[in-house]
């Protein structure tokens, strides 16, 4: 069964940090590379067109899509499949309570879930770029425990 890891977070959580360190313990994990239309920052995403991102829609691949600062976030079948081949387990970074439950339950794998939170001393993230007025925050707070804990596994397919 292919199996995968969701980091749900805040910026800063930790989600980078905890990806470096499994792919350091494991070279199968690796950091599942979201699929970006917009303009700003791209270090770590894939970047694709509004005309790539209609015929994804279209075919129906489009796991998850958030839009957020002018740009559009994307978690799509095809790139997951392959994220996945070979015995590989994708680690995916999610800052929306929906894209956790929506990814668990239309793509069919073992997720391994973690909720990470950031130290009430954090100082508050900045916006992506000087483009962006005012920073809204993409991390949804308030997700109850049982929907998804750092020990909350959901095997599918079982």
């Amino acid at each position: 069964m292919k199996t995968g890891i969701l980091l749900y977070g805040p910026p800063a959580s930790g989600k980078d940090t905890i990806t470096i360190a499994l792919t350091e313990l494991n070279p199968s994990y690796g950091l599942f590379s979201r699929m970006k239309v917009g303009s700003g920052r791209t270090q770590g995403y894939r970047t694709a067109s509004r005309e790539q991102l209609e015929t994804l829609e279209a075919r129906g691949h489009v796991l998850y899509r958030n839009d957020r600062y002018d740009s559009t976030y994307v978690v799509d079948r095809p790139d997951l499949d392959e994220a996945m081949s070979d015995g590989r387990v994708p680690i995916v970074h999610l800052g929306q309570i929906a894209g956790v439950q929506q990814v668990a339950a239309s793509y069919p794998a073992r997720w391994w879930k973690a909720l990470l939170r950031r130290p009430a001393t954090s100082p508050n993230f900045a916006p992506p770029n000087a483009a962006t007025p005012t920073p809204r925050p993409a991390w949804q707070p308030g997700m109850p425990p049982s929907a998804i804990s750092p020990h909350t596994r959901t095997p599918r397919g079982t």
